[in-house]
C-alpha cells in the first residue's frame, strides 16, 4: 500500500497544483484522521482488493457528474464533519484511470491492427468527454472547495505554459534515392514537371525536394517562438534510428548519411531539439529502442531523452518500462491517431503511473493533442479545412484556460511545398493564432 499512498499523494498534488494546499487534503476513509485537514477524499471501491484490476472496476455509462465534469467512480455528495468537507466524488481515482490509461492494461487484446488502442474504444470517447481535460476541471472544483474552506489557494490567469512544436520525420525527403526517382520516371511518363522535380532532387541539393519542408516549418515555429520564448516554445523533431522490412518502417533511413548531418546541424544552428522516433519495429521489440536510441545519438552528436512511436503505437505498461530502461524521460505518443483531444484526461505533462504495478515511474509523459492527419483522413475525424482550423483553435484556448501545455504534430512531408492536403495552409493558420492569442 505504500506504493498506492505515493501514487494517491502525487494525483492529489497534480490536480490543486499547490503543494502548502495539497497538505490540506486527503485520500482516506478512516475517519479518526478526518478533523486533521479541510478537505477530505472518501475513497471508492476502485482500488480495493477483488475489484481493481478486474471487469468491476471499469466505470458504468452513463457517468454521474460532479460540479458538471463526468465523474467516473464515487458520487457527487459533499457532506461537512466539523469543521472539514467530505467528498465522495473519488476524482483521485477517476484522475488515475484516466493519466495511467487503466483501461488499456484491462483490455489488452483491444488493439488495432497496428497494436493501438481504439480512440472509439476508450471510455473518454464513448462517454463525449475526450476533448475536456476532465483532470483540470477537477483540480479547478477542488481548489474552489478549498477556497470555501479558508484556505488560501488562488487561481492564476490562464496561459500556456508550453507550447510544443513537433515533427515526424519518417522522411527527410521524396526524391533523394534511386528507388523513388526511378519510380517517378517510370510513373508519370506524361508528368514532365515531376520528373524534372524529382531530378532535381536527387541530382542536385536536398533543399530541392518537396519534403525538406523544415526551413518553412522552422521559420513559422520561430515566429511563435518570437512571442512565447524559449522557457515555452521548443521545436521537436523526432528522427527513426531504425527500422525493419515492413511497409510501415519503409523507407529505412540512414541517419549517417550526408544530407541527415547536414539536417541535424541545420537542427542545431535553429535551436531546434531531436528527439526519437521508435521504429515499428520495435513497437513489436522494444529491446531495440535502446539500440536505436544509440544509434541515433551518435548521428545527431547529442543525448536523447525524448521519444514518439511510429504510428503512434501504445505502449502496454511494461513497454512504457522499456522506454526507461532505454533512457529515455520524456515521451509525446500520448494522442490517439483517430481523434484529437486528450487522451491521459489532462493538458499538463505528468509522470507515467504504471497500473500493473501500481508504481509511479521517472517517465514524464506529454499529452498529445492533434496529429496533422487525424484532421483530414476520411478513416478518422474527416474535416474539411475550416472545421479542422476551429477543432485546433478550441484546442488550444482548453489549453490555455486550465494553463496547460499544447503539443501538436506536423509531418514534414503534410506540409511539402507540392501537396494537395491544406495542412500547409493550416498550420500557417495555427502558428498565426498562437502569435494573436
Amino acid at each position: 500500500m505504500e506504493g498506492l499512498k505515493e501514487i494517491t499523494d502525487y494525483i492529489l498534488g497534480f490536480l490543486l497544483g499547490d503543494e502548502e494546499a495539497a497538505k490540506q487534503v486527503t485520500y482516506s476513509s478512516n475517519a479518526a484522521i478526518f478533523d486533521n485537514y479541510k478537505l477530505v477524499v472518501i475513497p471508492s471501491d476502485f482500488f480495493k482488493e477483488g475489484c481493481y484490476a478486474t471487469s468491476h472496476s471499469l466505470p458504468q455509462l452513463p457517468l454521474a457528474e460532479w460540479e458538471g465534469s463526468p465523474l467516473l467512480f464515487g458520487k457527487s455528495k459533499v457532506e461537512r464533519r466539523g469543521d472539514s468537507l467530505l467528498l465522495y466524488a473519488d476524482v483521485v481515482a477517476s484522475s488515475y484511470f484516466l493519466i495511467s490509461r487503466y483501461e488499456e492494461m484491462l483490455r489488452p487484446d483491444c488493439r488495432d491492427r497496428h497494436g493501438r488502442f481504439p480512440a472509439e474504444e476508450s471510455l473518454p470517447f464513448r462517454a463525449a468527454f475526450l476533448q475536456r481535460p476532465l483532470v483540470e476541471e477537477y483540480g479547478r472544483s477542488l481548489r474552489k472547495l478549498l477556497r470555501e474552506q479558508g484556505v488560501d489557494i488562488t487561481e492564476k490567469p490562464p496561459t500556456l505554459r508550453k507550447i510544443y512544436l513537433t515533427h515526424d520525420v519518417d522522411a527527410l525527403s521524396h526524391y533523394r534515392n534511386l528507388r523513388s526517382w526511378a519510380g517517378t520516371l517510370l510513373r508519370s511518363p506524361n508528368s514532365p514537371q515531376e520528373t524534372i522535380v524529382a531530378s532535381k532532387s536527387y541530382f542536385g541539393k536536398i533543399e530541392n525536394d518537396p519534403w525538406y519542408s523544415f526551413p518553412w516549418l522552422l521559420e513559422r515555429n520561430a515566429s511563435v517562438w518570437q512571442k512565447y520564448g524559449p522557457d515555452v516554445c521548443e521545436t521537436i523533431f523526432f528522427i527513426k534510428g531504425g527500422g525493419g522490412k515492413s511497409r510501415e518502417d519503409a523507407p529505412t533511413a540512414n541517419i549517417m548519411s550526408r544530407d541527415y548531418r547536414k539536417f541535424f546541424q541545420y537542427c542545431r544552428e535553429a535551436g531546434a531539439s531531436i528527439g526519437l522516433h521508435p521504429s515499428y519495429q520495435a513497437g513489436e521489440k522494444t529491446e531495440l529502442i535502446a539500440e536505436e536510441r544509440e544509434k541515433l545519438e551518435k548521428a545527431a552528436t547529442c543525448s536523447i531523452t525524448y521519444s514518439r512511436n511510429h504510428y503512434l503505437r501504445s505502449r502496454e505498461p511494461r513497454d512504457m518500462q522499456a522506454l526507461i530502461e532505454a533512457g529515455i524521460e520524456h515521451d509525446f505518443t500520448m494522442g490517439y491517431a483517430a481523434s484529437a483531444g486528450f487522451r491521459l484526461g489532462t493538458c499538463r505533462a505528468v509522470r507515467f503511473i504504471n497500473p500493473e504495478t501500481q508504481s509511479l515511474t521517472a517517465l514524464t509523459l506529454h499529452p498529445l493533442n492533434v496529429m496533422d492527419i487525424s484532421l483530414n483522413d476520411p478513416r478518422y475525424m474527416a474535416l474539411n479545412e475550416e472545421e479542422a482550423l476551429q477543432e485546433v483553435r478550441k484546442l488550444i484556448e482548453t489549453c490555455h484556460s486550465h494553463k496547460g501545455e499544447l503539443c501538436l504534430l506536423w509531418h514534414n512531408n503534410a506540409v511539402a511545398s507540392r501537396t494537395a492536403s491544406y495542412h500547409r495552409n493550416l498550420y500557417r493558420e495555427i502558428t498565426e493564432y498562437l502569435i494573436r492569442l
